[in-house]
């Protein structure tokens, strides 16, 4: 009877530490660059294309409409628009609708983190947002995950990479699409991500109030 107790005490033991080691590496995706592409209906595209970096749980995105900095999107946090010759850093807030869009998240669960960064760019979720998974599909030889996102009456299709972790096409209703190609599996540079500890945290609001006591601002 003892020897039996023994043995189921190891057992368990060996089961906890199983699992305590399983609970301390969290899944992993990879590494990755690409291009943002925005095409029409009749798939021509729209202009230049935007480069995104991805590496652990970060995004970097880069667009020819913001030469001068770059947006960096987390797991959590809201997005943030960085300024290296200004040396500047603040929340990107609804400055693109790339911040919205393409982030790292749960294929399975992708809508409270749409939810999230939509919020944080000015969108009410509490009455003009709704996501919804609705199947798994290939698209182009990858196996994602398809989502119908409609947020302030426009609706769109989402479909996310389950290997990578990371949405790789939008659609909206009427045919306008914006999609990783170019996709290069490559590790990143962690400088990539990083914001340098001498960069200033510039409040948005803050801003504003400089601009309207100064001599440029116009009154609504």
């Amino acid at each position: 009877m003892h020897s039996i107790s023994r043995r189921s005490s190891i057992a368990l033991c060996l089961a906890l530490r199983v699992t305590q080691a399983g609970a301390a590496e969290p899944l992993s995706s990879p590494d990755f660059s690409a291009e943002i592409v925005g095409r029409d209906a009749a798939g021509l595209p729209t202009g230049p294309a935007s480069k995104v970096f991805v590496a652990s749980g970060k995004a970097r995105i880069e667009t020819p409409q913001t030469p001068a900095g770059f947006f960096l999107v987390g797991e959590s946090a809201p997005a943030l628009y960085v300024l290296p010759t200004q040396k500047l850093v603040l929340e990107a807030k609804g400055s693109t609708p790339l911040t919205q869009v393409f982030v790292r998240l749960d294929s399975s669960d992708a809508c409270p983190r749409w939810r999230a960064a939509a919020y944080d760019a000015g969108v009410r979720t509490d009455v003009d947002w709704h996501c919804e998974r609705l199947d798994s599909v290939i698209l182009d030889g990858r196996r994602t995950v398809r989502y119908q996102v409609l947020e302030a009456g426009r609706e769109s299709e989402r479909w996310i990479d389950a290997v990578l972790a990371f949405p790789v096409k939008l659609k909206t209703a009427d045919g306008i699409t914006m999609a990783l190609e170019h996709i290069q599996m490559e590790s990143q540079r962690p400088s990539l991500f990083e914001v340098p500890p001498d960069y200033r945290r510039l409040d948005p609001q803050a801003l504003i109030e400089r601009v309207r006591h100064s001599d440029v601002w116009v009154a609504p």
